[in-house]
């Protein structure tokens, strides 16, 4: 059974950090890569960061990027999102995700956690 188990997530203030952790199980996910999305109440799942298993390359979405580094540890299983310079804009439920091929279109990704919430106060 494929588990994609997500932490860390919480309330911090405007300019704070956090790391999110997502835990995966239960299948090789070698080839695959890794993405990390949210959603925010009202509005549409949106791509944030994703990286390749094999061989660690990164994309990002632009308004993420020089803040967020989505980073991976092989002998965990584990996918990282470090985020720095938070905002009130990045407040959503944060998504760890597995897709077989690169890319940020949610009909790309076969497997979902559960989420975890990141509030960010003004």
């Amino acid at each position: 059974q494929v588990q994609l188990v997500e932490s860390g997530g919480g309330l911090v203030q405007t300019g704070g950090s956090l790391r999110l952790s997502c835990a995966a199980s239960g299948r090789t996910f070698s080839s695959y890569t890794m993405g990390w999305f949210r959603q925010a109440p009202g509005k549409e799942r949106e791509f944030v960061a994703g990286i390749s298993w094999s061989d660690g390359s990164t994309y990002y979405r632009n308004s993420v990027k020089g803040r967020f580094t989505i980073s991976r540890d092989n002998a965990k299983n584990t996918v990282y999102l470090q985020m720095n310079s938070l905002k009130p804009e990045d407040t959503a439920v944060y998504y760890c995700a597995a897709s077989p091929s690169p890319g940020a279109n949610t009909l790309m990704y076969h497997y979902w956690g559960q989420g975890t919430q990141v509030t960010v106060s003004s």
